[in-house]
This record gives structure tokens, C-alpha cells and sequence, in this order.
């Protein structure tokens, strides 16, 4: 048996950088926090054969005085923490000290800086070699300002750990992501980034809309939902993917806890029941969010990579996060913009729209609309051929002969005797722009208009077809605009002010329904359905000790179990919403679920799921024909509805085609 020995500082470093310095990219990660802690703005970084065979980084940072070079380069010596109490409440990316000896023990490393000291420049910089452990001497070196490494042969000389390494190709594509996320981070910091000699991506300092769009895209930025939200010491801020843009994998999934980049299951488990409601099947959200809290109350010491954290109140944490964003995203109802979108830019599809001029929707009612629909239009039927429309002159004019048609008793009824006798029309600065169009048309007083073509089954109850209603105000037309006509069954057309709105009806209908099934639920106590027999099932201590301890916050949620034995549970009662799933089944995942993210929401994802299947089926269905109040009062609902531009499935449910896109579409202008 072979005795037992100290290992010597060389092997310590290299069994280090087997654990820190998995591949280049995590060697290119503690230098590039090195530099952010050092207060570089300004990040140039140059690869060769993906990292394999150099890692530079240029910064201007404050730099390494003389006589602290060599000490850099030596194993747990760092400037971030000096007490028990520093390492509790770590504020820095780098804090152990372990980075640049691990990578110097398995490679050629070169480290060049030019110390700054309030503001003031060391006469020269300095350098220093080490070549796999082997340190040489500072010596004098030419260097503007801030600090330069370069490490060459990355595991060279260790082709037990080189011969892990994948292609060129594949290192460079995870230097690059790992480029990325501290580049999402630190928006106020400049980057370059320089592979094989090409320049492959350069973004300068901004804010994080500007280098969101860089990385992530364009089209995130512009349909993403804003998140500023806070909660004492704690603040989640930053860009919530739109749903109707989920992908198909996590990659454009970035979440930062106090400025680093972390991967924590309560966090993910948080943010996925966030989306759960308005996320399409198994696509993943997008998005670029920011958690700020005491760094005190979260532990980064806990994995090699700090890629991990604990945080010390970790129920109080998902909580916040699950409010926070369910909060910012319950704010997309359909055809409202959010707060820090302009108003040039449609929030749900991103497209640039023409200006308007639609007061807030704070200013009217649902029934209000509701009004004006009736007032703007009633139901449009299509002429036939053979219907003449003489008295109007030509073909274009036939639209106009319907509206006019159908308005005229309604408008004009008041005043068409002024118009007979002065032959003037009304004040023009008091009518819709549609209302100037009929006027310079308009037949005169001895010609037919009949009212055949008003279907007063549209009417409010109680109207005539010759009621004379108030004026439009076409200032007051409502996000979503005022059903035009049925498609197929299928689609609802609606006229807004700036364009054309199509209206998935069942995908819409399905939404409004949800929505007040999950509020009239959340209105009463969980209804519990006992069992006439137990099911009793095997169990482990974790899960006893969880029934013991959460009994009373499993019956809240309409789950009744009770312990048989020290490893037996029995369920006796189960929520009535869930009678027909299987008890054991719901137990045994209701409790894996309590144990990692506790009590409060682990039955809203199954609840929902069975309120979705409800609504699904409760809801309008294809083919059916609606009549204009119907589709106007869907409209409506909408407007006011939470999550209302998705289905609970995630699908959009509206599209806007501006008055822009149509004339693309005929070329109109070119």
C-alpha cells in the first residue's frame, strides 16, 4: 500500500486546472473576469485554432504592479477577498486566487501589465513568463496601459488531458458563447473578438437593449417584454422573450445573478413556470434577465466553475422570480404595447408601423368599445353582381355606396334637410376621414338610399334602424379595431386605425376562457375529493420527513396524504380538479416537487394543465359562425385579458398587417 504524501505545488496546480480549466474556453473565462474586476472598458480578445493554441486578452484595466506579477501567478493569492467575512459576500467574479496558476501549470503563459495608481501610470510595465509552472524573472515591457495575456500550447504538454480536446471548430464555438454572456453582462464594455487573425464580432459599449440585439437578435429586443421588478434587497430586471418566439432549445436562455452568468435549477424551474401558461408545447423562452440581491444571501463558492450557486433563501428567491416575470408577462394582452416600447413598434410581431394617434386604453371601458363598435359598423354583406349601384357612377365607388348605405339614415338623419336646402355639406373638422370620402360622393336628397341594407338584428336592443346615433370619434378606436368579416370560420378580419388585424378565434376565445377559469378557481378554497380506499405506496425517508412536515400545505392544496409506516405513505384525498389522475402518481411528483422548490406553486403547472384542456374544449371551435357584436365583444375581451396575444398553448393568436405591409403587397408607391 503506498504511504501517504504531500503532492508537490506543480502536480497541485495541474490536478487544479484538470477541475478550472476544463477546456480553452474556461481558461478565456477566468482571464476575461480577471479583466472585468480590474475595471477594463475596453476587451480585445484573439484566439488561434479555437483556443488551443493562444488565448490573448487586452485590457485597460488598473493593471498588476511590479512586485505583485510573480505573486499573481503563485496558487490562492488574489486582491478580491482577505477574510472569512470577505469570502461570505463576494462582489467580484474571481475571488480564489486559483485561475491563472492553474492555467500557467498547463501551458506557455505570458502576463504584461502596467500598473495604475489613482490615475497615474507606472513609469513602464512589467513581464512575466512562466512556461508549465516555471516562472522567470519580471522584466521591463512596452505597454500603453492595462494588462496582456497570452497563453500559448494549452495542455500541450499534457496529452492526457489534450487528447479531450474536440475540433477547432467546436472549442472556438464555446469560446465564443462563453464571449457572449460576459459580453450580455457588461453592456458599458467594449468587445472585440479576433480568431484565426479575422475579426469575428466587435460591439461597442451601450446599453443592454443595443447589445442584446447584437447577440441574441434584433427581432428579441423588439417583441421582448421589459422586467423591472424589486422586492427589498432583491431586483430582476432586464428582457423576457416574447412567447410567440420560443426556440428549440435553451440556448438564448441567459440569467445572471449579481453580474455572473449561473445555471440553478430553483432559478430554471422558476422561470419555466413563469412561461408555463403562454409557452408553445416544448419550445423554451428566450431571454436576458438580471438578478441583483445582497451577496451575503447567495453562495458562489459552490462548484469549481462557479457556474452554480446556493442562495441562502432560495423559496424567497423563486417566489420573486416566478411573481416577477408571471407579472411582466401577464401584461401582454393583445393589442397593448408595453411600457419601453415605442410606439412606432408593434409589441407582439416587431414590425414598424405607422404613426398614431390612439389614446390610452386607460380612458375607455370595455363597454364603451363595446358601443363604438356598434356605431362604426354593422354587418357588411358582400353586393352581388347583378346589384346596381347607378347612382353612385363607377366600380370604386361601390364600397362606399354600402357604407353609405348603411350609415346614411343613421348619420344623417338629423341634418339631411340642411343638406337639401344649403347643398353644404357638415363640418368637415368634426368627421372620420371615411364619413370626407361619402361626402364628396354622396348622391343628393331626391336620390333612392334605401335601408334595406341595414340588418337591425345588429342593433343595441331597443334601437330602430333610423335612430340617429352620436358621432364616431375615429380617435377612439380600440387596440384591436372592429370586426370587419369571418374567414373560413376560422379567422376573424378586424379594421384598426393603421391597418388590418387577423384574429385567430379559437386560439383567442381559448385564452379568455383560461384566464377566468384560473380567476374563479383562485377565488375559493381547493375542492378535495376523499377516497373511498387509500392508495398506499412505498416511500423514502425524504418523502416522509416532506409529509410530516408540509401536511398541512398539502391539504391547503387539496392533496391529503398521511404517514402509514416509516416507509409507507397513503394518499386519502386528492383534488377534486384531479380525480382522474393517479393518486400515487401525483403524490410521489408532488413531493419530488415540494422537496426542490417547496409548497407555494408545485400544483398551479397540473391545475393549469387541466384548466388549459377545459378551456380548449369550452371554448369557440372551428367553422362556427359568428355574428358582429359576437366577434367585436371577442375583441373586447381580449383587450382586457391577460396573456390574451397567446393561447394557452402558446400560438399567437393575432397578427397585425399595417397599412404599410399592404402596400408592399400591390407594390402601391413603387
Amino acid at each position: 500500500m503506498p504511504r501517504i504524501q504531500l503532492l508537490s505545488d506543480h502536480l497541485v496546480n495541474q490536478i487544479a486546472a484538470g477541475e478550472v480549466v476544463e477546456r480553452p474556453a474556461s481558461a478565456l473565462k477566468e482571464l476575461l473576469e480577471n479583466s472585468i474586476d480590474a475595471g477594463s472598458k475596453n476587451l480585445q480578445i484573439e484566439l488561434q485554432a479555437g483556443g488551443t493554441k493562444l488565448l490573448k486578452v487586452i485590457d485597460d484595466g488598473c493593471g498588476i504592479a511590479k512586485d505583485e506579477l510573480e505573486l499573481a501567478l503563485h496558487r490562492h493569492a488574489t486582491s478580491k477577498i482577505a477574510s472569512m467575512d470577505d469570502l461570505a459576500r463576494v462582489g467580484t467574479l474571481g475571488f480564489r486566487g486559483e485561475g491563472l496558476a492553474s492555467i500557467a501549470s498547463v501551458s506557455r503563459l505570458t502576463l504584461t501589465s502596467r500598473f495604475k495608481d489613482n490615475g497615474e501610470l507606472s513609469p513602464h510595465a512589467w513581464r512575466v513568463e512562466a512556461d508549465h509552472g516555471r516562472l522567470l524573472d519580471p522584466e521591463p515591457a512596452a505597454l500603453a496601459a492595462g494588462t496582456t495575456i497570452e497563453v500559448h500550447e494549452l495542455y500541450h504538454q499534457v496529452p492526457a488531458r489534450k487528447k479531450f480536446m474536440k475540433s477547432d471548430s467546436t472549442e472556438y464555438a464555446h469560446c465564443a458563447a462563453m464571449i457572449e454572456r460576459i459580453a450580455l453582462a457588461n453592456p458599458d464594455v467594449a468587445f472585440t473578438v479576433i480568431h484565426n487573425g479575422s475579426a469575428k464580432n466587435r460591439w461597442q459599449a451601450g446599453d443592454l437593449n443595443k447589445r442584446a440585439a447584437a447577440i441574441i437578435g434584433d427581432e428579441f429586443v423588439k417583441t421582448g417584454i421589459p422586467v423591472d421588478e424589486g422586492f427589498g434587497s432583491l431586483k430582476l430586471y432586464g428582457i423576457a422573450g416574447s412567447p410567440t418566439l420560443g426556440k428549440s432549445s435553451r440556448e438564448s436562455q441567459f440569467f445572471f445573478v449579481n453580474g455572473r452568468f449561473v445555471r440553478d435549477k430553483v432559478v430554471q424551474h422558476a422561470l419555466r413556470e413563469a412561461y408555463r401558461d403562454v409557452l408553445h408545447h416544448n419550445m423554451h423562452a428566450a431571454f436576458c434577465l438580471f438578478l441583483e440581491l445582497d451577496p451575503e444571501g447567495v453562495d458562489v463558492n459552490v462548484h469549481p466553475t462557479k457556474i452554480e450557486v446556493r442562495f441562502r433563501e432560495s423559496q424567497a428567491i423563486y417566489r420573486f422570480l416566478i411573481t416577477s416575470l408571471s407579472k411582466a408577462l401577464a401584461k401582454t394582452t393583445a393589442g397593448a404595447s408595453t411600457q419601453d416600447t415605442p410606439a412606432s413598434i408593434d409589441p407582439e410581431t416587431g414590425e414598424v408601423l405607422a404613426p398614431t394617434a390612439i389614446p390610452p386604453s386607460g380612458e375607455l371601458k370595455p363597454q364603451d368599445y363595446a358601443q363604438l363598435a356598434y356605431r362604426h359598423q354593422q354587418a357588411m354583406p358582400l353586393p352581388m353582381a347583378n346589384e346596381p349601384f347607378a347612382s353612385y357612377g363607377t366600380v370604386s365607388s361601390e364600397p362606399l355606396a354600402l357604407y353609405d348605405k348603411m350609415y346614411g339614415d343613421l348619420r344623417y338623419s338629423d341634418s339631411r334637410s340642411d343638406h337639401s336646402q344649403s347643398g353644404t355639406s357638415r363640418n368637415n373638422t368634426a368627421q372620420p376621414a371615411w364619413m370626407k370620402q361619402l361626402e364628396a360622393i354622396r348622391p343628393t336628397a331626391n336620390s333612392s338610399t334605401s335601408n334595406d341594407f341595414v340588418p337591425t338584428g345588429f342593433l343595441p336592443s331597443g334601437s330602430a334602424a333610423n335612430t340617429s346615433l352620436p358621432e364616431a370619434d375615429d380617435s377612439a378606436i380600440p387596440p384591436l379595431g372592429f370586426a370587419m368579416a369571418q374567414l373560413h370560420g376560422v379567422y376573424i378580419l378586424s379594421q384598426a386605425q393603421d391597418g388590418m388585424i387577423v384574429v385567430d378565434m379559437h386560439a383567442a376565445h381559448e385564452r379568455v376562457v383560461y384566464e377566468k377559469l384560473k380567476t374563479a378557481l383562485d377565488l375559493q378554497a381547493m375542492p378535495m375529493q376523499p377516497l373511498l380506499i387509500p392508495h398506499v405506496f412505498a416511500a423514502d425517508k425524504l418523502d416522509v420527513a416532506t409529509v410530516e412536515d408540509h401536511a398541512e400545505e398539502l391539504a391547503g392544496l387539496g392533496l391529503e396524504i398521511s404517514v402509514s409506516s416509516p416507509t409507507q405513505l397513503a394518499v386519502r384525498a386528492v383534488p377534486m380538479l384531479l380525480k382522474n389522475s393517479n393518486p400515487v402518481e401525483l403524490a410521489q411528483a408532488m413531493l419530488r416537487d415540494i422537496r426542490q422548490v417547496g409548497v407555494s406553486q408545485v400544483l398551479a403547472g397540473r391545475r393549469n394543465e387541466l384548466l388549459a384542456t377545459m378551456a380548449c374544449h369550452g371554448s369557440v371551435r372551428a367553422n362556427r359562425s359568428l355574428t358582429i357584436p359576437e366577434m367585436n365583444a371577442l375583441l373586447r375581451e381580449m383587450e382586457v385579458t391577460e396573456r390574451s396575444g397567446q393561447c394557452n398553448h402558446g400560438r399567437p393568436t393575432w397578427f397585425r398587417l399595417s397599412m404599410n405591409d399592404l402596400d408592399k403587397l400591390f407594390m402601391r408607391g413603387q
